[in-house]
């Protein structure tokens, strides 16, 4: 099957990331940290390790300052129920529902108060769009690095450069973007940053992380053993410890070290041939009749699109059933989103490209589709 579903969870995992977990699996399981045998050493440095690395590739302020989550939404909650805000939230119409339902389960308890931007220019959230909409109400502003449904990226960097002297949280979801865009989270003034590492990092599924600055202090969502304070019956007050309750996902963390490896040696390649071949694709669409493509040419490898008359689950399902290619159809847990492009009826086609794709790959796609839309 040819897959095309890379924007849910990346297909392609470098020969590096698939042996570490075959070699953590087989060779390594011991729980990290709790125990003093060689084989728990063994597995906390890797976690350490990996940690480390992580903290270096986005420029985190320290590797205590990067939790590791069972998923990027765990990343989201924890760090939007966690920095108990109290006051205006102000978040945009690209949001996934990993922000949108923590958000608004923090609005009907009366805690906060939502404001939701629309971009001024019809594609992407600029910085001038935030400072239009923020006041000295606003205690938290949220932005997706990069749309789950059209790959657009917002101006994630310039945003944080006004809110650096402002009195207000910034938290970027990085599901998207991470791996796929240099981000810099000193640089780029970022309290919270979440990743979904089974996608541009190329782990395998299963983690998540949440990466924060010396500026907030997030409060567990789950408490329970972290290898530490035994005799103390609260949750340690020490980072990361504080917000890594329970086992970790070893294999996965494992699997991280070597994504972020080949990422190191390979990401301007990635980011560029990304760029070229979306861009590719989102121009053969635009050329076939009845093709409405919501997408323009971004480094995530994500192209939106529909075809009149046809329900965007119908045109997936017709592309694995009879032509063998893996989209997504649907409105990709991103509601407002919809609402905002007019697509709520009958969603959006998502094609989400890889590294490992081919050009004659994506030829298959374009062709299927001409044939679909010409039915």
């Amino acid at each position: 099957m040819i897959y095309f579903d890379n924007a849910a969870t990346g297909g392609f995992k470098p020969s590096a990331v698939t042996e570490s977990v075959f070699s953590a699996v087989k060779y390594l399981c011991a729980n990290p940290s709790r125990s003093s045998h060689k084989l728990a050493y063994l597995a906390g440095d890797c976690v350490y390790k990996t940690r480390s690395k992580l903290s270096s590739f986005f420029n985190a302020v320290s590797p205590s300052h990067v939790v590791f989550t069972k998923n990027c939404t765990e990343a989201l909650n924890t760090a939007i129920l966690g920095s108990n805000v109290k006051g205006e939230v102000l978040t945009t119409v690209f949001e996934h529902n990993s922000v949108l339902r923590p958000l608004y389960y923090l609005e009907k308890k009366g805690d906060i108060t939502i404001k939701i931007i629309e971009p001024e220019n019809g594609r992407f959230i600029t910085a001038s769009d935030v400072i239009k909409n923020f006041s000295s109400r606003t205690k938290m502003v949220i932005v997706s690095g990069a749309s789950n449904v059209t790959g657009e990226v917002n101006e994630i960097e310039k945003i944080g450069a006004f809110l650096k002297d402002k009195n207000a949280v910034y938290l970027v979801d990085g599901a998207q973007l991470g791996g796929h865009y240099p981000i810099d989270v000193q640089r780029f003034n970022i309290d919270y940053l979440c990743l979904a590492c089974h996608k541009g990092l190329y782990s395998i599924m299963g983690l998540g992380a949440l990466i924060f600055s010396s500026k907030v202090k997030p409060l567990p969502l789950t408490m329970g053993g972290t290898g530490t304070e035994t005799f103390n019956l609260n949750q340690p007050d020490v980072y990361p410890e504080r917000l890594e309750s329970g086992t970790l996902n070893l294999p996965a963390i494992c699997s991280l070290e070597e994504g972020l490896l080949y990422l190191e040696k390979n990401a301007d390649f990635i980011r560029e041939y990304l760029t070229n071949l979306t861009d590719y694709l989102t121009v053969k669409l635009c050329e076939i009749s009845g093709v409405t493509v919501y997408t323009r040419k971004n480094p995530v490898g994500i192209t939106a699109f529909s075809i009149a008359g046809i329900d965007s689950n119908e045109v997936s399902e017709l592309l694995s059933s009879k032509y063998d290619i893996a989209v997504r159809g649907g409105f990709h847990c991103a509601p407002l989103t919809h609402k905002f492009l007019n697509t709520q009826d009958s969603g959006l086609v998502r094609a989400s490209i890889c590294p490992h794709n081919t050009k004659r790959e994506v030829n298959a796609l374009i062709s299927a589709i001409k044939d679909i839309s010409a039915r």
